[in-house]
This record gives C-alpha cells, structure tokens and sequence, in this order.
C-alpha cells in the first residue's frame, strides 16, 4: 500500500514539474517579448532554462537532502535519455536537420561539459563549491555565446502577446514554485520507493527520475517532428544538456557538495559516448536520420539492461 501510495506521488510530481516548467516558460517568456527582448534571444536562454527547471529543482532538492545520487542520477541521466530516447523517437518519426552552429560548436561543446563533469566527480569523489564556480563560469561562457549569435541571426516577427506583464510574472513565478513544490514529492517519493523494493538510488534516478525531469523536452521534441517542425529538436536537445551540467550541477554544488560516487563514471562514459554518437549521426548528412534514431532507441536498451544487471 506504501509503495502505491509514492507510485501516485511519484506521478503527481512528475505531473507538477511538466506543468510548472510549461507555466514558467510561458509566463516569463511572454513578458520577455512584451519588454522587447528580441525572441531569439528568449528561445536560447528562457525557454532553454525552462526546460531544464525540472533538473535543476529535482538535483537541488535531492543534494541537500543528501540522496546524492538522486542529484547525479539525475541530471547524467537525463542527458542520456535526451539523447537516445527524445532524438531517438523524434529522428524515427521524421529526418531531424542540424543547424551548422550546433554542429561546429554547441555539440562538441556538450561533449567537453560532460568531460569536465567526469574529471571534476572522479578526482574527489565531489564535485565542491570551487568546481561549481568553474562550471558556472562555462555557463556564462556559453551564455555570451548564446548572444552573439543571437546578435548575428535575423529577428523573427514578435508573436502579440495579449497578456500583461504583472499577469505573465505572476504565471511564471507561480509554474516556478510548482515545480519546486513537484521536485520535492518527486526525490521523496522515489527515494522511499528505491527504499522499499530494495533497488538502488542511482537507478531510480538514472531512469525513472531522469525520465520525469526530461518530458518538457520529450513532448516538446516529439510534437516539433510531428509538425514537421523538427529542425531545431537536436539545438535545443544540446542546449539542454549543457544547461544540466553546467548550470544544474553548478548551481547545487555553489549550495551544497555534490557526491560523485564511482559507480558514476560509467554512465558518465555512456553520456559522452551519446554525444559522440549523435555528432557521427549527423555530420555527414546535416541531418539525424530514421536509421540513427532507431539505433540510438536500441543502445538505450542496451545501456538499461546494463543498469539492470
């Protein structure tokens, strides 16, 4: 009875971060536009952090009530399951095209955070407040990043936004307190679950933690091909891993050490051994192909059957 209990808390989570991150984006990317900020400029870093929101609450909660690799889990797996499963499922609906941007620079630029991430975690075992600063400072350079290109790239036609900003800050503050409020039942449902069937915290958060922090990309991956729209999927896929680790991880480790346990480096491994993939998958074609996303679905199951062994 206790188990079901937290499989429903579990859900109702997952439910309040996908909710919250949707609120928080829509509320505080609409008052972005009505103060000006050229759209580009909200897609590359609101709407991008909007979608990482749920990471950054799970990981954070999870640090400092010290089921680390909850935090870990977390974020490492999430970057995994973005990649094999949300570009998987997306490339084998449709051919998914690149940006050059994305390819050049974004992409082996998420495969070098993801090196950081394993050297910083396997040389301490932690990754400490001084290595959250460094990580915060890749984040800013990312970011600067972000907005040249932005300042290189055409303005799109702002969308009009009927809504007024202190109704559009009121919607995002209130999607933000939602998903801190759906992160804690999230980590104590799934803590209490990994507790009572006897599995560990580490898988939980590499699969089903990892899977509920990424449905904001999924949905909005998976709705983008069926559109026909599926040509920014792998920037904002990308965008998103780089946000996980640099500003998610970095940001839990400025308010609390963050356990890097050893058992870790694999799937640390397995995170940059996806980037890898999917940069071989799409730099010939500039493009992610039905063939690629069908094998990168079946290194996922590759990969989970290795977590369940």
């Amino acid at each position: 009875m206790e188990i079901l209990v937290n499989v429903i808390l579990l859900v109702v989570g997952f439910a309040m971060l996908v909710k919250g991150a949707d609120w928080f984006v829509d509320g505080f990317a609409g008052a972005a536009r009505k103060l000006g900020i050229p759209q580009l400029v909200v897609g590359l870093t609101i709407v991008a952090m909007g979608t990482s929101t749920p990471e950054a609450a799970v990981s954070i909660s999870a640090a400092l009530k010290g089921t680390a690799d909850i935090a870990i889990g977390n974020v490492v797996g999430s970057n995994i399951l973005n990649i094999f499963i949300i570009l998987g499922i997306s490339a084998a609906i449709v051919n998914i095209a690149i940006q050059k941007s994305t390819l050049k620079i974004e992409m082996p630029y998420m495969i070098f955070v993801t090196v950081v991430l394993i050297v910083m975690g396997w040389t301490g075992g932690y990754v400490t407040f001084v290595e959250g600063v460094i990580l915060w400072i890749l984040f800013l350079i990312y970011l600067g990043y972000l907005f040249m290109l932005a300042k290189k790239g055409t303005e799109e036609e702002q969308e009009k936004e009927e809504r007024g900003i202190p109704r559009l800050l009121v919607m995002g503050i209130i999607g933000l307190v939602i998903v801190v409020w759906g992160s804690n039942i999230t980590v104590d449902s799934a803590t209490a679950i990994a507790t009572a069937v006897g599995i560990s915290e580490r898988f939980i958060g590499l699969t089903i933690v990892a899977l509920g922090t990424s449905l904001p990309e999924l949905v909005t991956s998976v709705t983008a091909a069926k559109k026909g729209n599926a040509d920014i999927a792998i920037g904002n896929i990308v965008g998103s891993n780089i946000f996980n680790i640099l500003f998610v991880i970095g940001t839990t480790a400025l308010i609390t050490p963050v356990v890097y346990a050893s058992n870790f480096f694999i799937d640390g491994i397995v995170a940059v051994a996806a980037g890898v993939v999917l940069w071989l998958a799409v730099v010939k074609h500039r493009e992610l192909r039905r063939g690629w996303g069908i094998a990168m679905l079946l290194m996922y199951c590759a990969y989970f059957i290795y977590l369940l062994v």
